[in-house]
């Protein structure tokens, strides 16, 4: 999934001569805690909810506001994860994004790409999560796999971050197309490695809802 196939069309960009009451006004209706604001066909920023309520003048034109995000915006062929990161950075649930030349495009919504990922295939089909915890400089996702494969069994997602709790080892999780994981625990295990956490899926929806948490967790925005 990349960027220009992300944009969310519904979502509107402000002017610097529309005032505050006009962008709580969209906020609401697109249920958007920031909206950007385009100038010539430039992205200026982010106003939020908060920087307005802040100013107490619903009169005030977004022009005279100081906007947030100003360079929280990605081209149209970056990746689904590079999105990510800059939401992340900036600790905004929303995107722009340019073309070749630097124009507004549009913005992505972090509730979009959930969305849209929740509709690939690692998560549509079923099986296990491991998480497993290691060195960084252990790290080998094809011998992990040729370990998993050993048991017939595929890995068709991996994730790694890095543990915020210890500092030098790193968090893989792994999504297996089996339910039945204990053949794959002990092989791994058997070559040191170290299995902390074991989910076998239940409920489609509420394991959507539960990723889109953690991720926000993780990215606290």
């Amino acid at each position: 999934m990349i960027a220009e196939e992300l944009i969310n069309h519904m979502i509107p960009p402000l002017k610097v001569t529309d005032d505050a009451h006009k962008a709580i006004v969209w906020m609401e209706e697109f249920r958007c805690n920031h909206l950007p604001v385009v100038e010539g066909g430039l992205l200026l920023g982010f106003i939020s909810e908060e920087i307005i309520l802040e100013s107490n003048d619903i009169e005030k034109h977004l022009a005279d506001f100081d906007l947030v995000g100003k360079e929280c915006f990605v081209g149209l062929d970056f990746h689904f994860y590079d999105i990510l990161r800059i939401a992340g950075e900036y600790k905004l649930q929303i995107v722009a994004v340019v073309n070749e030349s630097g124009q507004y495009a549009g913005v992505i919504t972090v509730q979009d790409m959930m969305t849209s990922f929740a509709q690939t295939a690692a998560v549509q089909m079923p099986g296990g999560i491991l998480v497993l915890s290691m060195d960084l400089i252990d790290y080998s996702l094809a011998e992990i796999c040729r370990y998993v494969e050993e048991n017939n069994a595929k890995v068709i997602s991996s994730t790694m971050v890095e543990d915020p709790l210890d500092k030098g080892k790193i968090k893989v999780t792994l999504k297996i197309n089996q339910l039945e994981m204990s053949r794959i625990v002990a092989t791994l295990e058997r070559f040191g490695y170290r299995v902390i956490g074991r989910y076998q899926e239940t409920n489609r929806e509420d394991e959507s809802k539960d990723r889109l948490d953690m991720l926000m967790k993780y990215l606290n925005i």
